[in-house]
């Protein structure tokens, strides 16, 4: 796997083949797996607060999501593209869920760290993204529509498209890897800050001297870490859940001029 990490590389473990496909980061296994169960648990509980009737706050807040959710994917795909409903809702809730597990303590637990912070786990997730949008794409357009979609810009004449061709076979296989260095990233940069603060506390500052440093420094921290945690964290899964549809409504580019 990529041995990737914010602060010190992975603890990784081998199944004896030599090989890199054979080699785990077990840490980040052990986060994801923490994250999935927070996930699920999370998941059949919101399931619990769902009743007829006057909904409560759990089930208003739900509701609202879901509308939204609904609206974005019939302005930005189809009316009748219900299926990326769950797909982006689970990908929102685990995400959400990977990165506010940041907020615990898990520094007194070295195999444990956010879901996110490792390349591995963003890059699997924009690959299973990018890999049910060309399905869907193909299911949409059919083969020759699909191909078709690397020929744009369709105003041009076809001896200028194929010009672009590689151009658009570029952009579609960037696709996951910008998924996963845009949520990889922010989780890079906000434990970059969170090292940055905590170094007040070995700062012998002028007017607080070091003990001023020190608090200073953990009030710094704390406001930080749940400003970057919580809605950082929360703008991030957002963002992730709207490319995701986003990139589902450009699968079906070309479908107007296949009825033309």
């Amino acid at each position: 796997m990529i041995h990737t990490d914010i602060n010190v590389t992975h603890p990784t473990v081998g199944l004896g083949c030599g090989s890199w496909w054979c080699t785990f980061n077990y840490d980040s296994l052990i986060s994801s797996a923490l994250a999935v169960l927070v996930t699920l648990v999370v998941a059949f509980w919101i399931r619990s607060q769902l009743r007829p009737g006057e909904p409560g706050k759990v089930q208003a807040i739900y509701e609202w999501g879901y509308d939204l959710l609904r609206g974005l994917i019939k302005d930005n795909v189809s009316e009748d593209a219900v299926f990326i409903i769950p797909i982006a809702m689970t990908l929102f809730l685990y995400i959400l869920v990977g990165n506010w597990l940041e907020i615990l303590p898990l520094g007194f637990f070295p195999i444990l760290h956010g879901a996110n912070a490792d390349l591995n786990q963003t890059l699997a997730m924009g690959l299973i993204v990018i890999l049910v949008v060309q399905w869907y794409s193909i299911r949409v357009l059919g083969v020759g529509g699909y191909l078709k979609r690397f020929t744009k810009p369709f105003e041009l004449p076809l001896p200028a498209r194929i010009i672009f061709i590689p151009l658009n076979i570029l952009e579609e296989a960037v696709k996951p890897l910008t998924l996963a260095l845009r949520l990889f990233g922010n989780i890079f940069a906000g434990a970059v800050m969170i090292g940055l603060i905590a170094s007040f506390a070995s700062l012998q500052l002028p007017v607080v001297g070091t003990v001023g440093g020190t608090v200073l420094g953990s009030v710094l921290l704390i406001v930080w870490k749940a400003f970057d945690v919580i809605f950082i964290g929360f703008i991030q899964a957002f963002i992730f859940m709207l490319l995701t549809v986003i990139y589902f409504g450009a699968a079906r580019e070309g479908l107007e001029h296949e009825h033309h």
